[in-house]
């Protein structure tokens, strides 16, 4: 009998641990975003998935140059002197293998939008955030860390 619940705890253990490891293996959740120049972080952004397509939106912004609630003032369109939290920065992402790419991200400190390219890195606790121009190649990298 003691053999049993051994055994039987040791399965659901192995099952937790999958779950775990599987939570870990998306960029969906809350992501800290560190500034690529002063290693500061900015801001809060949750991404989140649609049939298969990720988005990011920022939930706080914890640093900005215009004060605690900044707007969009260099953005265009529809974002134009809109409040950078609750706005989508990032939108179209797709998995493709080990990244998810072929989508934009906004950078509201200069309104411009670039392609993106994202990847977990060390077990998930990290994005790798790459917006480029073009290719990858012209562009720049940060590394946001995972709130929850």
């Amino acid at each position: 009998m003691r053999k049993l619940l051994r055994g039987g705890f040791a399965a659901v253990c192995l099952v937790v641990a999958g779950y775990a490891f599987a939570a870990n293996d998306s960029p969906v959740g809350v992501w800290k975003t560190i500034d690529d120049v002063t290693g500061k972080p900015k801001s809060l952004v949750e991404i989140t998935e649609h049939n298969g397509v990720l988005e990011g939106k920022v939930l706080q912004v914890l640093q900005s140059d215009q004060g605690p609630h900044p707007i969009c003032d260099k953005c265009e369109g529809a974002r134009h002197n809109k409040p950078v939290e609750g706005m989508t920065i990032m939108w179209d992402m797709r998995r493709d293998d080990d990244v998810w790419d072929g989508g934009h991200i906004l950078d509201p400190k200069n309104g411009k939008t670039y392609g993106c390219k994202i990847a977990l890195i060390d077990g998930g606790t990290k994005l790798k955030v790459r917006g480029f121009i073009g290719f990858s190649l012209l562009g720049r990298t940060q590394i946001w860390e995972r709130e929850r």
